[in-house]
């Protein structure tokens, strides 16, 4: 018989997973960075702003209307690079609008931008934590490939790039190119060849996190504000992917990424080798995952094709119905 005077206590949760978010909001990544901020299994520890989805100033002032709208005060927020490495500023006013984050209005920031640049502030970020910390990055990847340039030994302070980016089959840019990985492709191959621990998220994963009518309804029942403007948000990206691709339900991209750290069981990966085009005419930024070993190298990433719909809904939910 057990002694009733030995009580049995729960071990203690493990402590939260530091993490940087590099992102060019971006509907996709307003949600993402909620999802990264809202969770306790994550210690959200900066936020750092990328150009993509539109101009890196609009991008960083969406950045900093999402963290007045949802009361996010104490992760600092940085500007990154306007420009990719070597290659022209492309941005995507067809699928995120005009600002970036079109939909419903959004707050004028009482959140300021940190004065520090995004790689000062990464840098900062990385070397002062007490454990390596994981960069989730859901744009192109110019501002990371410029720390790794500026700052080569922080490799050993990241415990990975989980990269929204990429797809292992067809893009949605170019016939080959998924549109993180075209907007920098020569940024996303510096980050590969650096050797820091790898995982891209790719077109194949996230084109499972479609946003039905049912998701809209389980967030619009939240009935708060937040809520509200996020199945603004979504409404207005999935008129935009359905006049763009005939996709009436949106893939809601980059909160896969967060999910991916999150939950890790969340998104199956497979272990790889993988590159990135950079000089190919008709197949620039093509991600290519080498699953059949056919060229012989080493694995370099790890690869996401497969999602729990149902569980990275129930996260994303959740995650939105905390902030009351």
């Amino acid at each position: 018989m057990p002694d009733p005077d030995d009580h049995q206590t729960d071990p203690p949760p493990p402590a939260p997973v530091p993490v940087v978010l590099d992102c060019d909001p971006g509907h996709d990544d307003a949600l993402a960075l909620l999802l990264a901020h809202a969770d306790p299994r994550v210690d959200l520890r900066a936020v750092t702003v990328v150009h993509g989805n539109q101009t890196v100033d609009k991008c960083l002032r969406n950045a900093l209307a999402v963290c007045t709208l949802a009361g996010i005060t104490d992760v600092p927020v940085a500007r990154g690079a306007d420009r990719p490495l070597v290659r022209p500023l492309r941005v995507a006013p067809d699928i995120h609008g005009e600002s970036g984050l079109d939909g419903p209005d959004l707050p004028v920031p009482t959140v300021v931008a940190d004065p520090r640049d995004a790689v000062t502030l990464l840098h900062d970020v990385l070397t002062a934590a007490e454990q390596p910390v994981t960069v989730v990055a859901t744009g192109a990847l110019t501002n990371v490939a410029m720390l790794l340039r500026a700052h080569p030994e922080v490799v050993r302070s990241v415990r990975g790039v989980v990269w929204m980016g990429g797809s292992t089959g067809r893009g949605n840019i170019t016939p080959f190119a998924e549109a993180n990985a075209a907007n920098d492709p020569e940024a996303a191959q510096h980050v590969l060849d650096s050797g820091v621990p790898f995982t891209m998220v790719g077109l194949d994963v996230t084109h499972q996190a479609l946003v039905t009518a049912d998701v809209l309804g389980r967030l619009r029942a939240l009935g708060t504000p937040l809520a509200r403007t996020c199945v603004g948000w979504l409404t207005f990206f999935a008129g935009t992917y359905d006049e763009q691709f005939g996709m009436p339900d949106p893939p809601l991209h980059d909160p896969v990424a967060v999910a991916r750290v999150l939950d890790p069981a969340l998104v199956r990966v497979v272990r790889t080798h993988l590159v990135v085009e950079t000089e190919g005419r008709w197949t620039s930024g093509a991600t290519v995952a080498d699953l059949h070993g056919y060229s012989g190298r080493a694995a370099n990433a790890d690869v996401a094709l497969g999602l729990d719909r149902d569980g990275f809904f129930d996260l994303l939910v959740a995650a939105v119905a905390s902030y009351g």
